[in-house]
């Protein structure tokens, strides 16, 4: 199974990016762990963005994916960017396949790029 073994708001002049850190394979509880705390600071500021960083990335569960549609679906509008940091072809390929599914600006970035990925992601203060 998978863990976010960190979920983090990230808090800079500019704004608030989600940091989730994914290891191995998403399931259901995965998304009951993370999804209460962006849902809360969507209704709160109405659109977010998001740093991903997967590691030794092995999809979802049918229930997880069935969870990560239904997030996808509800916040169609309410993701701004979507930063995904990883290690090789496999994980762009995921992004590349995630972007018809929102209106967010999807960009992938390489482990080496994880200060640039933030950055772009909607973090501006020097770290």
């Amino acid at each position: 199974m998978a863990s976010i073994s960190r979920i983090e708001p990230i808090k800079s002049k500019e704004g608030i990016v989600f940091s989730l850190v994914v290891k191995g394979k998403l399931g259901k509880e995965d998304y009951a762990e993370f999804v209460p705390q962006l849902e809360w600071q969507i209704a709160k500021d109405g659109k977010i963005n998001l740093l991903v960083e997967l590691i030794d990335f092995q999809g979802w569960t049918l229930p997880g994916l069935w969870e990560d549609i239904k997030f996808a679906a509800k916040h169609f509008n309410s993701i701004e960017r979507i930063a995904v940091v990883g290690r090789g072809s496999r994980e762009h390929g995921l992004t590349t396949l995630a972007k018809p599914l929102t209106r967010a600006k999807v960009r992938y970035f390489r482990t080496h790029q994880k200060q640039a990925a933030l950055h772009w992601a909607g973090y501006k203060d020097k770290l």
